[in-house]
């Protein structure tokens, strides 16, 4: 396997696809199987008994997914990947490959609506305490941490506050005291490198930059190899002790053979085995057409994101313009030593007349799609206060960055002339 160092080359060439070995394809074929045959009783005993990696099941892997993750492991530099049906399991899998009943995780508070309900809410009926925390101080998650803290979890280029995550703070913070740092980079595919920054994992919700044209959902988790779970021993026992589910296999030992994947292979053959959710091949593989031109999306939609706040921060109805290439001070230093190449698609604006102003905006866009999604190939807008944040009440809407006039923007890949007419055109009398 070749191994390269551009983006734009791991994107088209990177992981373990080359060609199809039975018929030479370059695409990666959809390998739409449920069963995969054995070659002999003790080729299928050394599957099961984790002697060596191959296909099973599709709920456990497939190799369209497998193509997928190998790609998206290289062009984040990590060591594995496992993907999922949806960002939503990506982020459950993520923490809950480490979290049991009575232990806690420390999160930023800056962080996507459907995560903040996840951790406030649905994790508590797993035994599950989600600390929260302001990432405008790295030392609140020292603070936050005891004996039973098993990660801490935060966004790169939060939705919907767009400031970014002091990432080498936190996961220097982490490494001092045992403590991965689990980073979801959804909004920055490509300008941002987590385990550059001591990250020890990362994920992204694949349905939006990554597959870049709003068909398919899906999400993924990327190891690191970069954390010793060994020596995290008493911190990590879903990693450090025998598995009853698995004659006994303690994980951070049971996958050295395989390389620094402990915590990849446990997600795999525990979690995604018991609890399902895998990615289908169909989407799988349009993931991979998404990922192949996205280094090229992501300079266009960045480029077209600052003209766009630019234009915005001029604007008379306007009374803040919420983006990285505005930010000043701490956030602006911040934003220029993680991001490179680009500040990102993602952009929040307030009108004065607060969420009636907000909503009368949504209804004027004509190109704009008034959508959920983010990250798609063309340009969307919604207003969170009353959609994405509305299950949240004032004061978790204030803290996660949502004011009634706020409305958010994906900004897209076409001419930037039509998208500031567009956008001209909604906030005119």
């Amino acid at each position: 396997m070749a191994s390269y160092t551009n983006p734009e080359t791991i994107a088209l060439h990177g992981g373990s696809h080359r060609a199809d070995p039975s018929t030479g394809s370059v695409a990666v074929p959809i390998h739409q199987t449920t069963s995969f045959q054995f070659q002999d009783t003790g080729h299928a005993a050394r599957l099961f008994g984790l002697q060596e990696l191959g296909n099973i099941y599709t709920r456990i892997m497939n190799p369209t997914c497998d193509a997928l993750e190998t790609r998206v492991a290289a062009l984040e530099g990590g060591a594995a990947a496992l993907a999922l049906g949806s960002g939503q399991a990506a982020t459950m899998f993520a923490v809950m490959n480490l979290c049991e009943a009575g232990d806690n995780l420390v999160s930023s508070t800056d962080l996507y609506g459907g995560t903040w309900n996840l951790f406030a809410n649905t994790l508590k009926q797993f035994g599950v305490e989600v600390r929260f925390v302001d990432p405008a101080d790295p030392e609140a998650f020292a603070r936050a941490t005891d004996a039973r803290t098993r990660c801490y979890y935060a966004e790169t280029l939060p939705n919907p506050k767009l400031q970014v995550f002091p990432i080498a703070e936190v996961a220097a913070i982490g490494r001092r005291l045992g403590v991965p740092l689990i980073m979801d980079n959804t909004a920055a595919p490509v300008i941002c490198k987590p385990f550059q920054h001591g990250a020890a994992i990362v994920m992204h919700s694949t349905t939006k930059w990554i597959g870049g044209h709003g068909t398919s959902i899906g999400g993924i988790v990327v190891d690191g190899g970069n954390f010793d779970w060994e020596a995290g021993g008493d911190r990590f026992p879903t990693l450090n002790r025998p598995d009853p589910s698995y004659h006994g296999a303690v994980w951070s030992q049971a996958a050295k053979p395989l390389g620094p994947i402990a915590y990849i292979l446990r997600m795999r053959t525990c979690l995604l085995r018991d609890i399902g959710a895998p990615m289908s091949p169909f989407n799988a593989f349009m993931f991979l057409q998404g990922l192949e031109t996205l280094p090229l999306r992501m300079e266009r939609h960045c480029s077209n994101a600052i003209r766009v706040a630019a234009f915005l921060a001029q604007h008379p109805k306007v009374t803040k313009v919420i983006h990285p290439s505005l930010a000043e001070g701490e956030a602006r230093r911040r934003a220029e030593a993680v991001l490179k190449g680009g500040m990102g698609s993602l952009l929040g604006f307030e009108l004065a007349g607060g969420k009636d102003a907000g909503m009368r905006f949504i209804e004027r866009l004509k190109m704009f799609y008034h959508v959920a999604n983010i990250g798609d190939a063309r340009s969307l807008a919604i207003h969170p206060a009353t959609t994405t944040h509305s299950q949240l009440d004032e004061g978790e809407q204030a803290a996660s960055g949502v004011t009634p006039g706020y409305v958010r923007l994906s900004i897209g890949i076409e001419h930037i002339d039509d998208i500031l007419a567009d956008l001209s055109q909604a906030l005119s009398d």
